[in-house]
């Protein structure tokens, strides 16, 4: 059987990590021990944060509901459950654009609602 030298993919494999550390700190950008496990730490962290984002937005669109429903006599809880009943399929981050950028219409919505 003919050798096989694996260099080729051994420098391949280290310039790929190193590329996926590129302006990381220190020893994390140019090492290659240090850059590996900061590499998997890293896809940890987005792994969770892809997740993590979701709710903190929810919660900020909830926020501002709340906030612009509040100068017209009404809750953010009373709100949602006012659409759930006339059955206004409106989800909360269009609700919270209509507030922040629309609040006329945003007002028909909550008159709607009421």
């Amino acid at each position: 059987m003919p050798r096989v030298k694996r260099g080729v993919q051994h420098v391949k494999r280290r310039k790929s990590l190193l590329s996926k550390t590129k302006g990381m700190m220190w020893r994390r950008k140019s090492s290659i021990r240090a850059a590996r496990p900061a590499m998997l730490k890293a896809g940890v962290y987005a792994y969770r944060d892809r997740r993590n984002k979701k709710r903190a937005f929810r919660r900020l669109w909830q926020i501002r509901l709340n906030a612009a429903l509040r100068p017209l006599d009404t809750t953010y809880s009373r709100f949602i459950d006012g659409l759930k009943k006339s059955s206004i399929t409106l989800d909360r981050k269009i609700l919270s654009g209509l507030a922040k950028d629309h609040p006329e219409v945003f007002k028909k919505v909550v008159e709607a609602v009421k």
